[in-house]
């Protein structure tokens, strides 16, 4: 995994709430799969043809990540809107690293970031 687990629940506590309060940064708003509460988390949303790519630095295993895998589907907050998000799908790096426009900086490699998530727009 590319960031430790223990740094993703600190992340989650103390600076993911000051994050969306903040407002700057695109925050996801997914079901938990086995509460069924709401939870946002404020994450780095990249743009790509028909959807948006999610650099996975804690893996796959997070918690966002299983429960929006599980829901197939969330909302973003980016730029002042909302977009309604499905077809959630990991992908690996070379095709998320296609999908990105060049101006993007791809994650450093000490990072070791293998696993992206990919989610279509829901047109209409």
């Amino acid at each position: 995994m590319p960031m430790p687990r223990w740094w993703g629940h600190i992340n989650k506590r103390v600076f993911n709430p000051r994050a969306i309060a903040g407002g700057k940064w695109p925050v996801l708003t997914h079901v938990g799969r086995t509460s069924g509460a709401t939870y946002r988390t404020p994450l780095d949303a990249y743009p790509v043809d028909g959807g948006y790519l999610f650099v996975l630095v804690y893996g796959s295993r997070s918690d966002w990540v299983r429960n929006v895998l599980a829901a197939d589907s969330a909302r973003l907050l980016v730029d002042g809107r909302e977009v309604e998000l499905a077809a959630a799908r990991l992908v690996g790096e070379s095709e998320a690293f296609q999908a990105l426009s060049d101006d993007v900086a791809r994650p450093p490699r000490l990072l070791r970031i293998s696993e992206f998530l990919r989610m279509d727009v829901v047109s209409g």
